[in-house]
């Protein structure tokens, strides 16, 4: 292999070429290697264009050498009669390597750097964190799971538990450092859409019964008895998360949005975008914060907590539009079984004043969404049925869409007497009721303009509860086993940033597959270890997600063998930071 300078006098690229046989016989060359730009690569050299061929040549002596390795064949030697050592680790995961060069790309070292230059710590906090983010994604557990875990990466702790307890506290002390650090330097990997900011908020219960400062007794989304702390969560319109916060379990939901969003306009230098979140959060404060500068907002709106004299206009069926045409329609003059109808959307605008605010209350109606809540419905129904045939008590949960809210119990007769036995029956009026809103959907806000755009805005929202889903689920946020403040938030912190780690991956793999895929393949590459003095044969499965991770992040880890100064090589690969990352 040589170095090769090609391109224009301000437009020049190294690369390392190889020279090859072609079929007929006859020697080529070709590309195996881009090294970088050449004027950026003068750079890193000062100026020495010497130094930066002498580099390069280097570089291409290396690449020779691993191609090799790679292309010869390799004898290893066995007895059946030894046994393995005691105690020697023969399984390492690498399935961490691809998260390693996001970190990487993230600037934890930097980042980490700059921290400790504010604390008096001696162990590695870079090392730890990027530990602990890898152990949350690939196998998430306790901390001290977590630590044992890592001892099966390929580099395994240098620091012993103790310190990562240390380090929980200055993660969690420099919180808003880090965040802010991480949103700069995640534009480097996928430039962020901060056009349109979504916000939600989820809860997480504590098994314990007495509470503190930040595990309160509050209302669980879960239903679950037990104190409880919030998690507030701000997400770009690509789904990929920006910033998050820690609250008491007892504090208001709509109180959590104003310190998190400062926070955003301050450090994160966002002040010009659209707020989208659910009609829980979008109080009117919310919504009058969110018309500040340049800022607006799109909310869900309850038709359900309407006056009925507002409730009846908006679900008046006359006046209805359809997206895309300035005609009127009545809603009953619609044939929904014609596939045209069934697919289309249609809505009407109701001006509405609140306070000082001229808002606007868009109503659509979805024949697809109609029977998609019908079909439901009927499934909840059938169950309820079978709830009552079923001998036993019988219990209302207090989940909203608990089939046993179309069950009435008569405990008294016709005259008003105590009936001898309760008796139990499908609430035809509590269906009636609901069927009113079926297919039906509000949002208000402050923009004017193309209705669709703003439909589909607030159809996104789906992605920050995939988000909640995904730190709850496969990070396993929960349970969390640590007691201090400083420390279950620190914890909360190594789920936020795995959940960044985890969407920059997504996007770089083309959005092509599912969390679930993504993460299990993660979790199941491992390598094992042959003996001390010889190197590693992958463990796991090659696959179309296996070839796109080594094609996207430009190394392999599925040959048949792997030497070890070629893992070396591998590692060193994975933590290189690309030049236009940087």
């Amino acid at each position: 292999m040589y170095i090769n300078i090609t391109g224009s006098p301000n437009n020049k690229d190294v690369y390392i070429y190889q020279s090859y046989r072609k079929d007929n016989g006859k020697t080529s060359s070709r590309i195996y290697k881009k090294l970088g730009k050449f004027n950026d690569l003068l750079e890193q050299f000062h100026g020495d264009e010497q130094k930066l061929l002498i580099w390069a040549k280097e570089q291409a002596k290396i690449e020779t050498k691993l191609y090799n390795q790679q292309k010869g064949t390799i004898s290893v030697e066995f007895s059946q009669a030894a046994c393995i050592p005691k105690k020697e680790l023969r399984s390492f995961s690498v399935g961490y390597l691809f998260l390693q060069s996001i970190c990487s790309q993230l600037r934890f070292d930097k980042i980490c750097r700059s921290i400790k230059k504010r604390h008096k710590f001696k162990y590695d906090l870079h090392a730890i964190f990027t530990d602990l983010i890898y152990a949350r994604i690939l196998s998430p557990s306790s901390k001290l799971s977590s630590y044992d875990f890592c001892k099966t990466l390929l580099e395994p702790p240098k620091y012993n538990l103790f310190d990562v307890y240390r380090a929980l506290s200055v993660i969690a002390e420099e919180s808003d450092c880090i965040q802010s650090e991480l949103y700069k330097n995640s534009n480097f990997i996928h430039p962020r859409n901060k056009k349109i900011l979504y916000y939600d908020c989820t809860n997480y219960y504590f098994e314990i019964e007495e509470d503190d400062d930040l595990r309160r007794y509050g209302k669980s989304k879960e239903h679950r008895p037990n104190p409880i702390v919030t998690m507030g969560l701000f997400m770009d319109a690509d789904g990929i998360p920006l910033a998050f916060d820690i609250f008491p379990g007892n504090k208001n939901e709509q109180t959590t949005l104003k310190p998190l969003e400062s926070k955003i306009l301050q450090d994160f230098d966002c002040s010009e975008f659209i707020f989208c979140s659910d009609a829980g959060l979008g109080s009117a404060n919310n919504r009058r914060f969110n018309t500040l500068g340049n800022r607006a907002y799109i909310i869900t709106h309850s038709l359900k907590k309407m006056k009925k004299e507002d409730r009846d206009i908006a679900l008046n069926p006359e006046q209805f539009r359809k997206l895309g045409s300035d005609r009127f329609i009545d809603l009953r003059t619609l044939d929904e079984k014609e596939e045209d109808v069934f697919n289309s959307i249609y809505y009407k605008e109701i001006p509405v004043v609140t306070g000082n605010m001229d808002e606007n209350l868009i109503i659509t109606y979805s024949p697809k969404y109609k029977a998609y809540q019908r079909k439901i419905r009927s499934r909840q129904i059938e169950r309820a049925k079978k709830i009552i045939e079923t001998p036993g008590r019988k219990h209302k949960g207090k989940n909203q869409n608990d089939p046993m809210r179309f069950v009435k119990k008569t405990s008294v007769t016709p005259d008003g007497e105590i009936a001898e036995k309760k008796v139990y029956d499908i609430d035809l009026e509590q269906i009636k009721k609901e069927e009113m809103y079926d297919g039906f959907y509000a949002v208000i806000t402050n923009l004017e303009g193309d209705i669709r755009e703003i439909i589909n805005i607030n159809k996104q929202r789906w992605e920050i509860e995939e988000n909640f889903r995904i730190m709850k689920t496969d990070f396993e946020a929960r349970p969390v086993y640590v007691r201090r403040e400083d420390r279950i938030k620190a914890h909360f912190m190594t789920c936020y940033i795995s959940l960044l780690l985890y969407r920059l991956l997504e996007r770089k793999l083309g959005n092509t597959y599912t969390s679930n895929q993504i993460i299990e393949t993660l979790r199941s590459m491992n390598m094992t270890l042959l003996n001390t003095a010889s190197g590693y044969i992958p463990s796991y499965t090659r696959t179309e997600l296996t070839d796109d991770l080594h094609k996207t992040f430009g190394f392999r880890t599925d040959y048949e063998f792997i030497t070890k100064a070629s893992m070396r090589n591998i590692i060193k690969q994975a933590k290189a930071i690309k030049k236009e990352n940087k």
